[in-house]
């Protein structure tokens, strides 16, 4: 299967859910244009109450399709931005990418993965129950995140529903996912 971008999604405030487009330009260093997440120091509202200084390593969050299929036979209507997430993917495990992973998105925009989005009780408020859903233990008793990933953007450009996907994992040993 190939790796393809399945949704593209923005919000210029600050609301759980995200509105598919068209299409979505990424800004090099900044995030989506348009969304409130994006700038170079945080936008996340507890973030910033916390210090506003600090880099933004959340300037685009992605989503794998197949979350949204698992969610849905557990009986949650979830469709492409409804969970946040600016990319929806299709045919990328990304909870098993390593940190700093660069993925290729249409012809010119690249982002490099930051580490897993760790989500929290407002999940819940859009859909009962969906915190639990999206929250796993391993067979070691570890927690996994399963509600995406989160990233900055290295290149800029244009992103659509349909573009291809190609996954550049960096030089050196893997580097598991942390919540950013």
């Amino acid at each position: 299967m190939t790796s393809r971008v399945t949704a593209v999604s923005r919000s210029a405030t600050h609301t759980f859910s995200k509105t598919p487009l068209e299409s979505i330009r990424l800004l090099t260093g900044l995030g989506v244009e348009g969304d409130a997440h994006a700038g170079v120091t945080v936008k996340h509202r507890s973030r910033v109450a916390r210090d506003p200084s600090q880099p933004n390593l959340r300037q685009v969050h992605l989503i794998h399709a197949e979350l949204h299929d698992e969610l849905r036979e557990a009986g949650f209507a979830v469709r492409a931005g409804d969970m946040g997430e600016n990319v929806t993917t299709r045919g990328v495990d990304l909870l098993a990418l390593s940190t700093g992973t660069r993925l290729h998105l249409g012809e010119t925009a690249i982002v490099e993965v930051t580490g897993l989005r760790n989500p929290c009780l407002q999940i819940d408020g859009f859909r009962d129950g969906l915190l639990k859903a999206v929250l796993n233990r391993d067979e070691e008793g570890n927690l996994v995140r399963k509600a995406g990933i989160m990233g900055v953007v290295l290149a800029g450009g244009e992103v659509r529903p349909g573009d291809p996907i190609r996954v550049e994992p960096p030089a050196g040993p893997h580097q598991p996912l942390r919540p950013v």
